[in-house]
């Protein structure tokens, strides 16, 4: 089987010299080694994600010179597969529902952090704080009867007593620079949201059950989520799903050394095409010359 590679934007917003980084280097990769590129829009967002965002995407990619194969797969209308996979966790005792609202959750982050230092997880947000885990069932079941809202979160103590010596094979760097084996410390994240009551899935979830129906073998992405598989690696396991390889890129940043985001005009593959800009160019402004 040829490897498999994949480019997975979200469409609530215009892409930027990041994005064409991440896209080159993965169709690269896939020409590189006789593989396949495919193209998968992450677009569970309802509230940000938007059509003519998605259809930039294809105009962007084709522009630059990338071939994908086809049919695209999008995330809305693979809502199902998440359920079965959440729905595979929840049998396995590693979801529980927690209601308190963003706003509450930060009160009681700070409640604890007035006697000292709350755990942050790689990224720096605070740990869930809250013992929603120790809710009665009948209760649960009263505030989800009532319409409460609520995110579903995966019991991160309880899922790593079941997998131990956790790891993934990194053919790129992590900031830290360094690929081999890297040890993955999902506890570094705390209960992690895998889904809310309006949606049945997240990021974390998603990617994973995608990764695996789609068949991808070799996962090349930013340093930024170089953390966060230690997460995915936890779910691939618990959900008997195959092991991908990764290899985590460098970020292009600003020139005050930030992450680009999508509201950087400056840096948006749409301006630059527009003031000339070739794809030759591109390559060469992200270091592929």
């Amino acid at each position: 089987m040829p490897p498999v590679f994949r480019f997975a934007p979200s469409p609530n917003g215009f892409l930027h010299l990041g994005h064409a980084y991440s896209a080159l280097l993965n169709f690269d990769r896939a020409r590189k080694t006789g593989g396949l590129l495919l193209l998968r829009i992450e677009d569970i967002d309802a509230t940000r994600c938007r059509p003519d965002y998605e259809t930039a995407i294809y105009e962007d990619l084709a522009w630059l010179g990338i071939a994908w194969e086809t049919p695209v797969r999008r995330q809305s209308e693979h809502l199902a597969d998440y359920r079965a996979a959440l729905e595979k966790l929840s049998a396995l005792g590693l979801v529980y529902p927690a209601f308190e609202s963003r706003a509450g959750i930060a009160k009681l982050v700070a409640a604890r952090e007035a006697h000292g230092p709350w755990p942050r997880d790689p990224d720096g947000a605070p740990l869930y704080p809250g013992d929603a885990k120790s809710l009665p069932a009948d209760e649960r079941t009263r505030l989800i009867a009532s319409g409460a809202p609520y995110a579903l979160r995966l019991d991160m103590a309880a899922a790593c007593r079941r997998v131990a010596g956790l790891s993934w094979n990194e053919l790129g760097e992590g900031p830290d620079g360094g690929g081999g084996i890297v040890p993955a410390r999902p506890e570094a994240w705390g209960d992690v949201i895998l889904a809310r009551k309006e949606t049945p899935t997240s990021y974390h979830l998603s990617v994973v059950v995608d990764d695996a129906l789609q068949g991808v073998s070799e996962i090349v992405r930013g340093q930024d989520l170089f953390y966060a598989t230690s997460v995915h690696r936890l779910l691939q396991v618990l959900l008997g799903l195959p092991e991908p390889a990764y290899r985590h890129h460098r970020l292009i940043r600003d020139e005050a050394g930030r992450k680009l985001s999508k509201s950087s005009r400056s840096t948006g593959l749409r301006e630059l095409r527009a003031a000339g800009v070739t794809p030759a160019t591109i390559r060469r402004l992200v270091g592929l010359g």
